[in-house]
C-alpha cells in the first residue's frame, strides 16, 4: 500500500490517509453565510470520496467583513446548528473536517466603499489596489477576540479543528509582511512585533478551546516580491508557532492567476515547481519542525505526490482544483485508477453560479442538472 494511504495525525486527530481537500471558496452559501443544500451535497461527496481531511471554505469571523460573495460565516452562534449537521454528515464516512477562519481585509474588490475594511497600515493591496483603514489597538483586540470566538464556535459545532488563514495577503499575512505593515507600535517593525497579531489570535483561541483541539495555521511561504515577507522570515514564524503549540503548518503562496509565469523561477533560493508549487519550501520547513507540514498548490499527479511523500518529511498533501473536478478522486486512486484528471488548472472554476469545474461537464451536470 502506498504511504499516501497510511494513517497520520495532527495533534490528537487521526486521519485515515494523507490527502487533504484544501480550503476552497465555493461561493454557494446564503447571503449571510449559512449552509445550503448544495454545500451539504458537495461536502458529503468529498467525504464519500475518501479524502482524509476536509478543510472548509473560509468563514468570516465578523459579520461586517465579507471579502467575497457566497462565502461561509462563523461570526455568531446562529451558525453552530447548521455546522453540526455538516460535521455529522462528514464524520459518518470516517473523514475529518476542519473549519478555516479568516479576515480577508484588502485582498478584495467585493463591496469596496460600502464597508470598513481593516488593514495594518494605509498601504493598498498590490493586486486589488484596495486600501483599508489602519487599525487602532482597540480594533486589533476586537478582531483577535472575533477569531477566538469563531474557533470556539467551530469546536462547539463538532469540527475536528480549525485552520487560521494567515496567507494569501489576507489581514494576518499583511501584519506579517514588512511591505504592508508600516506600523510604529508594538505590532510593527521587527518580525517579533509583526508576529504579535497572529500570536495573540492563537493564544486567545487556545484559551477558549483547550490544548486538545487542533489548530492549524496557513502561511505564505514567501510573498515573492522585493520588500515582502521572505521565506527566511516564514521559517522563523513556523518555528515560533510550533513552540507555542500550533498543531500543523499549511504552507502555501499567493500566486493565483500567476502560476504559469512564475513556475520555474527561483525566489528566496528555491524554485516554484510545476507539480507542487511550494514543495521545496515545504521540504525545508518539514526538516525543521516536528509538527506536521502540509503542502498545497499545483498537485494532481499521484506518482509525483507519492515520490514527494517518500523523499521528504512533508506529511500531508492538499488539493483544491482537482477535487472540484473529481470529488471522488482519492477513492479512484485508492482503487488503483491513476488515469488523467480532467482538471486543466485553468482557474475558470470561478463562476457567478458558484465555483465548480467547467472542464468536467459531468461535474457541472451533477451540481446543476
Amino acid at each position: 500500500m502506498s504511504i499516501l494511504f497510511s494513517e497520520t495525525r495532527i495533534g490528537n486527530m487521526t486521519l485515515k490517509n494523507r490527502f487533504v481537500r484544501s480550503a476552497t471558496w465555493e461561493n454557494m452559501a446564503t447571503e449571510d453565510g449559512h449552509m445550503t443544500d448544495t454545500l451539504y451535497d458537495i461536502y458529503e461527496e468529498l467525504a464519500q470520496g475518501e479524502v482524509g481531511l476536509i478543510v472548509t471554505g473560509y468563514a468570516n469571523v465578523v459579520k461586517e467583513e465579507k471579502p467575497n460573495a457566497g462565502m461561509m460565516g462563523i461570526y455568531d452562534d446562529s451558525f453552530i446548528e447548521g455546522y453540526k449537521k455538516l460535521t455529522d454528515l462528514v464524520h459518518q464516512y470516517g473523514t475529518k473536517i476542519v473549519k478555516q477562519i479568516a479576515y480577508g481585509g484588502t485582498k478584495t474588490t467585493f463591496e469596496v466603499g460600502e464597508r470598513t475594511i481593516f488593514a495594518p497600515s494605509d498601504v493598498p493591496e498590490r493586486g486589488t489596489q484596495t486600501q483599508g483603514k489602519a487599525m487602532t489597538k482597540e480594533e486589533i483586540h476586537y478582531i483577535v477576540t472575533a477569531f477566538a470566538n469563531a474557533c470556539k464556535r467551530a469546536k462547539d459545532a463538532g469540527f475536528d479543528g480549525v485552520e487560521i488563514h494567515g496567507a494569501h495577503t489576507y489581514l494576518i499575512n499583511q501584519f506579517l509582511s514588512p511591505y504592508y505593515n508600516r506600523r510604529q507600535d508594538e505590532y510593527g517593525g521587527s518580525l517579533e512585533n509583526r508576529m504579535r497579531f497572529l500570536m495573540e489570535i492563537y493564544q486567545e483561541s487556545r484559551k477558549l478551546v483547550g490544548n486538545r483541539f487542533p489548530i492549524l495555521v496557513k502561511l505564505t511561504a514567501s510573498e515573492f516580491f522585493d520588500g515582502g515577507l521572505t521565506f527566511e522570515e516564514t521559517r522563523i514564524i513556523c518555528r515560533k508557532l510550533e513552540q507555542v503549540g500550533v498543531d500543523a503548518i499549511v504552507l502555501s503562496g499567493n500566486i493565483h492567476g500567476k502560476a504559469d509565469t512564475m513556475v520555474g523561477q527561483k525566489f528566496d533560493g528555491h524554485t516554484l515547481q510545476g507539480e507542487g508549487y511550494f514543495r521545496e519550501y515545504g521540504e525545508v520547513v518539514s526538516q525543521e519542525l516536528t509538527i506536521p507540514v502540509v503542502t498545497v498548490g499545483g498537485l494532481k499527479d499521484f506518482n509525483a505526490i507519492e515520490q514527494l511523500a517518500t523523499s521528504s518529511n512533508i506529511q500531508m498533501f492538499a488539493l483544491s482544483r482537482p477535487l472540484l473536478s473529481e470529488p471522488k478522486l482519492i477513492q479512484r486512486w485508492q482503487q488503483g485508477d491513476f488515469s488523467a484528471i480532467e482538471c486543466e488548472r485553468c482557474s475558470k472554476c470561478r463562476t457567478k453560479r458558484g465555483n465548480f469545474c467547467i472542464v468536467n461537464k459531468a461535474r457541472k451536470k451533477a451540481l446543476f442538472g
